[in-house]
């Protein structure tokens, strides 16, 4: 064989090596935002899930608790939005209604019929449970978006993704008020 033929045949080799890496780290790409994307939903469908139950404790809630209304008015609030809101919406509003069952469940302790309630107890439990599964979702979404984000970023796949126009998508942020230290006195006022 002449040396011709062989280079032409290694520039060949090399050139369809390139080529399945960049199909390999394409397709790996698109599986990691899809990846988010899957997480997303996920945070969006435990929030309608809980938004689906709220109407039950508030109504059971309500029973009981006549002359604090605010909580439950704002957590109705909430709910009522979300349901028609995008996706990133719906996520920070289920961080603002996770706060408010929060105090919700303080407030509740000055009943001691309502926490007896077999009812509210079953739909309360349900809740809490959500919100533990919230709260993993969310850490998987942040896992997976950082995953996504670093094969964005990184060399020789943020070749890739410049050339198939991938961006990069945002964490979970937890709001200020929401990072503050709970001051348990001031819940019971």
């Amino acid at each position: 064989m002449s040396a011709g033929i062989i280079m032409t045949i290694c520039l060949i080799g090399l050139l369809l090596l390139l080529a399945l890496w960049g199909i390999a780290t394409n397709n790996n790409l698109i599986a990691k935002r899809n990846r988010v994307k899957q997480c997303q939903s996920g945070i969006c469908v435990v929030l309608k899930q809980r938004n689906d139950l709220l109407p039950n404790l508030v109504a059971s809630v309500k029973a009981y608790m006549g002359h604090e209304n605010e909580i439950l008015t704002r957590i109705t609030d909430l709910r009522s939005r979300t349901s028609s809101a995008s996706e990133g919406e719906q996520i920070r509003s289920g961080s603002e209604i996770s706060a408010l069952l929060g105090r919700l469940n303080v407030a509740v302790e000055n009943y001691p019929d309502l926490k007896a309630n077999v009812q509210f107890l079953h739909l309360q439990s349900q809740i809490e449970e959500m919100e533990n599964e919230l709260q993993a979702i969310r850490r998987t979404y942040n896992a997976a978006v950082t995953d996504y984000n670093n094969a964005i970023e990184m060399f020789p796949s943020s070749i890739i993704a410049s050339w198939r126009h991938h961006v990069q998508q945002e964490l979970i942020e937890i709001p200020e008020s929401e990072k503050q230290n709970v001051h348990v006195a001031e819940l019971f006022k």
